[in-house]
């Protein structure tokens, strides 16, 4: 399943290779951060993912009654709509049948829509309705009764629009550190962060994890391990990849690889993930 750009609904696009219908908006959605697509199982290919960490909070609204089952460190779920956080640990999905809105927000977005600190998802993926409770199943029936693709993401920007009007927006000092992190690909040293916002480390490391739920640290790796996970999918080498990322060595490639994904650089080229 891939995610797509957001904004007013384009005609569908039908993959015959995977059997999957992809429909997304073009332009922009009403709220930054924030990317959606509909995807529906036209062939009855079935669903069978990987989930790898990435810099973005996955939300997944489910139509109809047919559920996807989740497993991940917490064990085996059922769930008809959910949200992967940015390192959900090792987990996969499955599902046959699958018809979902899937809405993709970036962190600063993640703060607000969510209802709760990022950092209180634990590195998982958790049921929508933990969330958001009667409001998820109230926005999935609306998508399941609408009568096209272009009705259901114009609820869904609606209804993620309203949250914002009563959410808390990110601090401008970590909105600036975390922008900051995404322009440098991962390579920023966090005291060079603090300084730019001029706050201590130490205030710096608290507020950022509350807010977006990692620490600098760890969001600078997630960011980089992105960028080489994308790479590794793509084909390229890991030794080019470890150098154009800005890993010390192949060495240093692999220990953030296996500590993010549970594999190695080589076995998560050939995986069907949802890293992209």
């Amino acid at each position: 399943m891939r995610t797509h750009e957001a904004g007013a609904a384009a005609p569908a696009d039908r993959d015959a290779d995977n059997g999957w219908e992809t429909v997304h908006p073009l332009g922009g959605t009403s709220l930054d951060g924030v990317r959606m697509a509909g995807f529906r199982d036209r062939a009855g290919v079935g669903l069978d993912l990987r989930v790898l960490p990435q810099p973005a909070v996955v939300v997944v609204i489910g139509l109809g009654d047919t559920p996807l089952t989740v497993e991940g460190p917490a064990g085996r779920r059922s769930l008809r709509s959910l949200v992967a956080s940015l390192s959900p640990g090792p987990a996969r999905i499955r599902g046959e049948r699958v018809e979902c809105v899937e809405v993709t927000l970036s962190p600063r977005a993640a703060y607000a829509l969510l209802g709760l600190p990022p950092y209180e998802l634990h590195g998982s993926v958790a049921g929508l309705d933990d969330l958001w409770g009667p409001r998820a199943r109230r926005l999935g029936e609306r998508l399941t009764d609408a009568g096209t693709w272009h009705e259901r993401l114009a609820l869904t920007d609606e209804f993620l629009t309203r949250r914002a009007a009563e959410a808390p927006a990110t601090s401008p000092e970590v909105a600036a550190a975390w922008d900051a992190i995404v322009a440098s690909r991962g390579r920023v040293r966090v005291a060079d962060l603090a300084a730019s916002c001029g706050w201590s480390r130490k205030r710096l490391w608290s507020r950022f994890e509350a807010q977006i739920g990692l620490t600098p640290k760890r969001a600078a790796m997630l960011v980089r391990f992105d960028r080489a996970a994308r790479a590794l999918c793509a084909g390229e080498r890991v030794s080019d990849v470890a150098l154009t990322c800005g890993y010390a060595d192949q060495s240093h490639l692999h220990r953030d690889v296996l500590a993010l994904s549970g594999c190695t650089p080589g076995a998560l080229a050939g995986m069907n993930t949802t890293a992209g």
